[in-house]
């Protein structure tokens, strides 16, 4: 009898665990099917509407313009036929905002609205021109900046600031002006897009989330542009990643506002690689088709995200086009000068211009002089003690070119060293120096320097150990 109940009961239980069991290994497979489901319509949306060899072009070029730009081949295909890049790719990239006063062709509609509005058009002066190099053997992703007030000769104009260059001849003139300046490097295809399609870019990411410096406020009654950001770690929408950009109010001007695009670009480019972002794809695209004008097809478009989704942070690499400003500007035209010898050494390291030696950082850094290496330090622990200490540790090492900036606001957790000037090799030195950190290859630390140290938080750590184990030692 009492085998009988037991074995009963075993079946029982057994059917319980099988119905349960077949519940949960449905919910699973529910799941699975669902999150196939996503995928497929995302990649499936993209593929079908994407993968084309057709330019994405609003603006279509003539025979001239089009010989500006490299004609070559870019993109091969796996075995999944996954368009994938076949060589290095340098894209120029021009942002405009172009107002209702702008537009000089009595031809197009101007509504009378009281003041300066924003209008959808792609012709108008860059408030933001990069270089931007993708490259499939290093797996790197290279960023130039150039900032507007650059001193150019621009073809047929004569000497001018580089930001007239699109709203004179579009992006060919805009391709043969930067070539010239960089030395005779090549651009293979052009983005323009204006401030709308930013903003509607960063909502259709779901915003970025990065640290606003400080307080930013501003107001030009003439555009009805209104900025009012906090300082702090925010999540910023499309409109309000728009005012970060804009905002240059301040002692850098125009140069600051170059730093806060780098800054903006680095947490756009992160925010895309969160899966997240997966499901925001078809949507992503459809605003690139709508808002963009580039002579990029969908098929390069789709291997460009392809590159940069296989990116880690220290290969995004984020430069300035070295130079400095003529004066105050007050009483003359107010230039970007370029420094050319900068300039040419730049180009040979990160983006393959006249390269006639081998730039691999040596382990041994023996070509180094540290004594010239010019460093600033960014605090953002508020421990002078923690600066001092950092300072001592440098001359010890043999630097002697270091100064104390002002304070970075972000508090860090890891100190950054920033190869401000394109200057890797030093940067890399420091960090293996000092024995923490990261280095990123970025211009948002200070202009003067070679290499920008914001100290981190990990830094007071390694102190604070040091100091516990000479206290340990003592007693």
């Amino acid at each position: 009898m009492y085998d009988n109940n037991y074995s009963q009961s075993q079946k029982n239980k057994s059917k319980r665990k099988k119905g349960k069991s077949k519940k949960g290994n449905l919910i699973l497979l529910g799941l699975g099917f669902s999150a196939l489901a996503m995928v497929s319509a995302s990649v499936g949306a993209l593929l079908a509407i994407y993968l084309s060899s057709k330019p994405l072009q609003k603006e279509p070029l003539s025979a001239e313009e089009e010989k500006v730009f490299r004609q070559q081949k870019t993109v091969s295909k796996d075995v999944l036929q996954i368009p994938k890049l076949s060589r290095p790719v340098n894209i120029l990239v021009l942002g405009t905002k172009v107002l209702t006063s702008d537009i000089k062709d009595n031809s197009i509609p101007k509504p009378d609205l009281g003041y300066h509005a924003l209008v959808n058009s792609f012709e108008g002066h860059t408030d933001t021109m990069l270089l931007l190099r993708f490259d499939p053997y290093e797996q790197k992703l290279t960023l130039l900046s150039i900032p507007r007030d650059t001193k150019v000769y621009v073809e047929g104009y004569g000497i001018r600031k580089i930001n007239m260059a699109n709203y004179a001849g579009g992006p060919s003139l805009s391709a043969k002006t930067i070539s010239q300046l960089l030395g005779g490097v090549r651009v293979d295809r052009y983005v323009r897009v204006n401030i709308q399609g930013i903003e509607k870019l960063i909502d259709a990411l779901g915003g970025v989330t990065l640290y606003v410096p400080k307080d930013m406020k501003y107001v030009d009654f003439s555009q009805h542009l209104h900025i009012n950001l906090k300082q702090g770690m925010q999540h910023l929408d499309g409109a309000k990643a728009v005012q970060f950009l804009r905002f240059r109010h301040d002692r850098l001007g125009d140069i600051g506002r170059v730093q806060r695009q780098q800054i903006l670009m680095r947490a756009a480019i992160e925010q895309v690689l969160k899966p997240s972002t997966l499901v925001r794809i078809p949507k992503i695209f459809s605003i690139i088709k709508d808002n963009i004008d580039t002579n990029l097809s969908g098929e390069e478009l789709l291997a460009l995200a392809g590159l940069a989704a296989k990116t880690n942070r220290a290969n995004l690499q984020m430069l300035m086009l070295p130079g400095q400003y003529n004066g105050d500007g007050k009483h003359q035209v107010s230039y970007w000068l370029p420094n050319y010898n900068a300039i040419h050494s730049l180009m040979k390291d990160y983006f393959a211009v006249a390269q006639t030696e081998n730039t691999t950082i040596d382990p041994a850094y023996r070509r180094i002089d540290r004594s010239t290496v010019r460093i600033a330090i960014q605090d953002s622990t508020g421990d002078r003690q923690a600066v001092r200490s950092l300072i001592r540790s440098l001359q010890i090492a043999g630097y002697q070119r270091i100064f104390v900036a002002d304070s970075w606001s972000e508090p860090l957790e890891v100190t950054q060293i920033l190869a401000q000037s394109g200057d890797e090799q030093s940067a890399v030195m420091i960090h293996m120096d000092l024995g923490l950190g990261e280095v990123l290859v970025q211009s948002s630390g200070v202009l003067s320097s070679n290499v920008t140290i914001q100290l981190g938080r990990d830094w007071q750590k390694v102190q604070e150990s040091l100091n516990s184990g000479v206290l340990s030692n003592l007693h």
